[in-house]
């Protein structure tokens, strides 16, 4: 489904990727870890097109997008659930929600969301700049989905959240992930990145120094030592 091939990413002088290739399959949950500054949502930026990679290619569903404006990227299918939630502090949960809302079908829609997240149902009328943390980042996935994306990327999306709020996110990606959803996913609570993901890529310093199945990675302590801090 999405194929990136060698990608090199600057800020300006910074030199961010250094050569990063990944793939995600369909129905396939890829997570992406690494320590904080090593590269992680500089590469969710670059495949949907606000950090525009000067080489490399990447492929989503045999076409090249590479280079393409992000809202071109968008209607290829591609949903985002972006660091920090970037929900819209001054309109309501239901404003949110319907304002990327796919229309003409698909399987996302109000009552679903509402569904996975029955919190959000109960502050619909509640301007989101009120909302806590945890529910913050309910809306910020419920936003994404109801993009109906065949493939959806996740840049942390438990980040400084309590224990309870986590394991709430936790069960809707992993609900997610039993019915069939294609995630890139970027998370730094390892035990729930093993939990979720089909296959694992560690970043550090924009490389790739491991990439395999969870099991692998949790009989490697040496990444985890050198590379997770764990």
């Amino acid at each position: 489904m999405l194929e990136v091939r060698d990608i090199h990413t600057y800020y300006g002088d910074s030199y961010v990727l250094q050569g990063v290739s990944l793939a995600v399959a369909a129905e396939q949950v890829v997570t992406l870890l690494g320590r904080n500054g090593v590269g992680k949502t500089t590469m969710i930026r670059s495949i949907v097109g606000f950090a525009r990679p000067r080489r490399g290619t990447i492929v989503y569903k045999d076409k090249d997008i590479s280079g393409r404006p992000a809202y071109e990227i968008a209607k290829q299918g591609i949903g985002i659930v972006p660091q920090g939630r970037r929900i819209f502090g001054s309109l309501t949960v239901l404003e949110n929600l319907t304002l990327g809302m796919e229309r003409g079908g698909g399987g996302w829609d109000l009552d679903r969301v509402y569904e996975l997240f029955p919190r959000l149902l109960d502050r619909k009328r509640q301007r989101a700049k009120t909302l806590s943390g945890g529910e913050q980042s309910m809306l910020s996935i419920a936003r994404a989905l109801m993009t109906n994306p065949e493939l959806l990327l996740m840049d942390e999306p438990t980040e400084g959240l309590a224990p309870l709020l986590v394991e709430q996110v936790a069960q809707a990606i992993i609900r997610l992930k039993k019915e069939k959803q294609s995630i890139l996913l970027v998370e730094q609570d390892l035990s729930l990145a093993l939990e979720v993901a089909d296959y694992v890529y560690v970043l550090s310093k924009g490389s790739v120094v491991f990439e395999g199945p969870p099991d692998q990675l949790k009989q490697r302590e040496d990444i985890q030592s050198r590379y997770l801090g764990v």
